[in-house]
């Protein structure tokens, strides 16, 4: 894998039928797909030597990623001292899963390595002599996309078979943030010793100040120029504030405004100013520090852009607002006819199913560039298609073969953002669910255009 490169972790899926291994990174060097079981390059050389003084090279260097062994499991499950380890029983309480996952991602002791949930496992460290479902396996890896963890946490989730009958454990690997704090459903948890707990304003301040360089390469960053008094801080108390933050966090809260703006990465306290992600959501304008940070929106009477000009619009404001402001507009603009399906019966389609034309919004709005484009987000609609182009092209490890199989987010504050506020429903779904609004309307699935410095995406209406 790409050590370096990526801030994405491996992914180790396990489903009813089959297992998938994704690893960050292309082949590397001479090696290419036609001669890959007869020729190995190592793009970590260093790494695969202290793999082999350790006798484990010869797996590792075709499976991506090895939790560990048997052997090491049965150690970690009888280390009952380990603020790394978390033990339980349950197989379906969700909140004790999550708020384990908040607490590893969160490595407050700054162990810098991951920490493990396992289920199945007794408080003793004796198995429990659980039969790991494939619906546990998918339950535990969809906390890494459901949401209510902020922000996304990396996690890889395993089955174990323990010898002599004594059952099956599921691990879950969870790797340290580099966006601290991280909340699950407004609260942040941390690991104290063995036991899991919620963290004080003095954790949290801690946690906030640990944040790595390579998280600040998006729109963490602070927006140099830019004060305290460019943002309505109405916006962030009455809008945001509620939907983010637990209420009784809330009300025994003691910070000042620029401290509770921080915790969420919308305030840089070095710098003394908002980051680019404040801005965006309760800037007074702006556009005036982003200036391609608004919505253009033109209506043609036809099919080319050459046509006559129905109507035009600028969204362009605090995000809230303009989010606010689309929805109106595709509901104004969208026409519902009726379809005959028999001779006497008709049903009522409209053009263009508005769940469709929100979640490729969506898409555009959280993906696209900020800092690296003055162009706006271009919202066309014809008298047959709609067009929506978003500045920036593919993000990551993201390429037009596995898109829309594989995410990653140029701005993953902004994308935290929009899941609290109700936006988005679930990380890396808003175009599988576009493409399946568009198909129980009639209409043809969604065409994706990709180039180095934008996306565009093509929805035509129900013939």
């Amino acid at each position: 894998m790409d050590v370096d490169g990526s801030t994405a972790p491996i992914r180790f899926y396990w489903f009813s039928d089959h297992i998938e291994i994704q690893s960050p990174g292309g082949l590397y060097g001479e090696v290419t797909p036609e001669i890959l079981t007869q020729k190995t390059a190592l793009s970590n050389p260093v790494l695969a030597e202290a793999l082999a003084r350790n006798l484990i090279f010869t797996v590792l260097k075709y499976i991506p990623y090895l939790m560990f062994t048997l052997e090491e499991l049965q150690n970690i499950m009888s280390d009952i001292e380990s603020d790394r380890i978390e033990r339980t029983t349950s197989t379906n309480n969700t909140d004790k899963f999550a708020q384990a996952v908040c607490a590893f991602s969160n490595d407050f002791p700054n162990h810098r390595c991951p920490g493990y949930l396992l289920i199945g496992v007794n408080d003793d460290g004796t198995p429990s002599g659980l039969q790991v479902t494939d619906r546990l396996l998918q339950n535990l890896a969809a906390l890494r996309s459901a949401g209510n963890i902020q922000p996304l946490p990396a996690l890889t989730v395993q089955k174990y078979s323990l010898p002599n009958g004594q059952g099956e454990i599921a691990v879950v690997e969870v790797f340290p943030s580099d966006l601290p704090p991280v909340r699950y459903k407004g609260r942040i948890y941390i690991r104290v010793g063995p036991r899991r707990a919620i963290a004080n304003e003095t954790e949290e301040r801690i946690l906030s100040e640990r944040r790595t360089t390579v998280a600040s390469r998006a729109d963490a960053r602070p927006c140099l120029g830019s004060t305290f008094n460019d943002i309505s801080l109405d916006l962030f108390r009455l809008n945001y504030l509620p939907n983010a933050i637990a209420t009784e966090i809330i009300e025994e809260n003691q910070r000042n405004i620029k401290e509770q703006l921080a915790s969420l990465r919308f305030y840089d306290l070095d710098k003394d100013c908002p980051s680019y992600a404040g801005i965006l959501l309760f800037g007074k304008k702006p556009t005036w520090w982003i200036p391609g940070a608004y919505i253009q929106f033109v209506r043609f009477a036809g099919t080319t852009l050459t046509d006559e000009v129905e109507s035009e619009q600028a969204l362009s404001g605090d995000l809230i607002t303009v989010l606010r402001d689309l929805d109106a507009l595709i509901k104004l603009h969208n026409q519902h006819y009726p379809i005959p399906q028999t001779t006497l019966r008709e049903k009522l389609f409209s053009a263009y199913p508005a769940i469709a034309l929100k979640e490729l919004m969506m898409n555009a709005v959280m993906h696209r560039w900020y800092e690296s484009s003055t162009a706006p987000i271009r919202f066309y609609w014809f008298s047959d298609h709609v067009e929506i182009q978003s500045p920036g092209g593919l993000y990551g490890e993201v390429t037009p073969e596995n898109f829309p199989r594989q995410t990653a987010y140029r701005n993953p504050v902004l994308a935290e953002a929009m899941k609290v506020l109700g936006y988005v429903n679930k990380f890396g779904y808003g175009v599988q669910r576009a493409q399946e609004a568009l198909a129980k309307n009639a209409n043809p699935p969604a065409k994706f255009q990709f180039e180095p410095t934008y996306v565009l995406v093509r929805v035509r209406q129900v013939k």
